[in-house]
């Protein structure tokens, strides 16, 4: 999967299923301030992450991300891999 394959997946999923407005979804954002997250919100973002590249998140692997491009970054890392 090309890299702005798996960006846009990501940016269709927020705003989509995080109510995210699509020009706050920036490379530099925070991940957890552009989302909004909770713990609850956290176990939703695994679930969707998931169902859309097929592949297993480990909670602790989110301690790692900080920006919307790291969130980026360990998708992409995540799929070349498998």
């Amino acid at each position: 999967m090309e890299k702005q394959e798996i960006i846009d997946r990501i940016k269709a999923f927020m705003v989509e299923d995080f109510e995210v407005e699509a020009t706050a979804i920036t490379p530099d954002a925070d991940l957890k301030a552009t989302l909004d997250l909770d713990s609850l919100d956290y176990i939703d973002l695994v679930v969707v992450i998931e169902q859309n590249f097929g592949f297993k998140v480990k909670p602790e692997d989110f301690q790692q991300m900080h920006t919307i491009q790291d969130f980026y970054d360990y998708v992409s890392n995540r799929l070349q891999a498998a």
